[in-house]
């Protein structure tokens, strides 16, 4: 998987189903790290206090290298490896399996009937799975980002340039006798971008590679 982009979740979602009279009440929300995933966890915890199971999974990471998964009292493997394989095996709008970023907790309120093992994974991954299919989802991309000093007097007609020309122009910021422009690029693409921007402003722009920058497009 390329660490130069994923796609993680937008916003939190819920989605509830259920199965053989039991609740099954799926909670994405995105996260940044261990910590985030397990205050998240604590706070559905006590908002569903009088659930008996919540058992959960969590993707962090460009790479999805961290991974984890919690039973919660459930038989071993039928809940928290199954949450996760549907994290890692959604099929994103970019047509590839790369969620990250992403904690799924699923609350169950047991409704009297046993499904057994292989139906409490079928009942906890599904019900991932239906969720993740209506989350909403953006891109993360990591950009190398170049800075465009340029002269305050033909500021405007050389962004209009940039933009014209296919730049990715992120912001616009004044200082004193200049404008600088945040402009993205591919991480391989520096030096041609900086020839480019030296092209269409007809050597105006004094380009600087500034940091790389995690930049997010909906899907």
């Amino acid at each position: 998987m390329s660490v130069d982009h994923y796609v993680t979740v937008a916003s939190p979602l819920r989605h509830e189903v259920e199965i053989s009279r039991s609740r099954f009440i799926a909670c994405l929300s995105r996260v940044s790290d261990e910590n985030e995933a397990r205050e998240q966890i604590t706070t559905l915890r006590h908002e569903f206090h009088d659930a008996r199971h919540l058992p959960s999974a969590f993707v962090l990471g460009p790479s999805r290298g961290e991974q984890r998964t919690s039973d919660d009292g459930e038989p071993a493997g039928a809940s928290g490896v199954p949450i996760l394989h549907a994290l890692n095996n959604h099929i994103c709008p970019t047509g590839r399996a790369e969620l990250s970023d992403v904690l799924a907790v699923v609350v169950r309120y047991f409704g009297g009937i046993k499904l057994g093992a292989g139906g409490l994974a079928r009942a906890y991954g599904g019900t991932v799975s239906e969720a993740l299919h209506r989350a909403p989802l953006v891109e993360r991309i990591r950009r190398a980002v170049i800075e465009a000093h340029l002269p305050t007097t033909t500021a405007g007609r050389d962004e209009s340039a940039l933009r014209a020309g296919g730049l990715d122009v992120l912001s616009t910021q004044w200082h004193g006798a200049e404008c600088v422009l945040d402009i993205a690029c591919g991480p391989g693409s520096v030096d041609a971008s900086i020839a480019r921007i030296a092209a269409l402003t007809a050597g105006r722009a004094r380009s600087v590679p500034a940091a790389y920058r995690w930049v997010e497009q909906a899907l």
